[in-house]
């Protein structure tokens, strides 16, 4: 069964979990991003729109409770499930009074975990597809965020999921510097000097289709970061 594109905050701070399961979601059609602690999910959540979360419970620097109650905060509809190997009671109705949706108690089946997701997002969005419809007008070319399309004219290119997310951080701030670390995270949900140098290729590729248009240029300021600038 393909789940409908939704973007997903996955925060997992078991190295080989969080790869397995940001894989496993990816293959079922889902958009997410990757955090290995609490404060950095947290700023994350902060900066974007999610339609689900999934929320390990012992993690360092804030733990998921603490998370889920800072995102109940800024939103109270988000579907959030928690991951967790602990299955004591007390927990548990910790996590639903902080309005939790479900609770996955590891080791779990890959497949319960997506039939838990989808079941949830049928429940609260039953009308809707959770599709995103976005277009970005850069200069003559269109960026079709949905279908991680451009189109200039009677041309389309069809971009890779990282290429059609850098440049969606980018068009979101056009004009305005965002800082390497920042792009590094939202896509890749971590940072490190191989990660940035993967980043630079990406923003290579970038420039390589964006070249019909004179009006953009994708400028990176040394030390600070990445500009999408688009001129009149």
């Amino acid at each position: 069964m393909k789940a409908n594109k939704s973007k997903i905050l996955l925060v997992e701070d078991d190295t080989n979990l969080r790869f397995l399961l940001l894989e496993f979601l990816e293959a079922n059609g889902f958009d997410v991003k990757l955090y290995r602690d609490g404060v950095s999910a947290l700023k994350g959540f902060s900066s974007s729109v999610f339609n689900f979360c999934i929320l390990d419970v012992m993690m360092p620097l804030m733990d998921g409770f603490t998370l889920a109650e800072k995102i109940r905060e800024k939103n109270k509809k988000v579907p959030i499930i928690f991951l967790t190997a602990r299955s004591m009671k007390e927990d548990k109705l910790k996590g639903f009074r902080i309005g939790i949706d479900d609770y996955v108690t590891k080791p779990f089946d890959e497949d319960e975990l997506l039939f838990r997701i989808q079941s949830i997002l049928r429940r609260v969005n039953p009308q809707q597809s959770n599709k995103e419809k976005l277009v970005y007008k850069l200069g003559k070319i269109s960026f079709y965020v949905q279908n991680q399309e451009l189109k200039i004219e009677n041309k389309s290119k069809r971009l890779t999921s990282k290429e059609s997310k850098i440049l969606t951080i980018l068009a979101k701030s056009k004009n305005n510097i965002v800082s390497r670390d920042d792009i590094m995270t939202e896509v890749w949900g971590e940072t490190d000097y191989f990660i940035g140098r993967s980043l630079d290729v990406f923003i290579s590729k970038l420039r390589r289709h964006l070249q019909a248009e004179p009006k953009i240029k994708i400028e990176t300021i040394p030390t600070v970061g990445v500009i999408l600038n688009i001129t009149n």
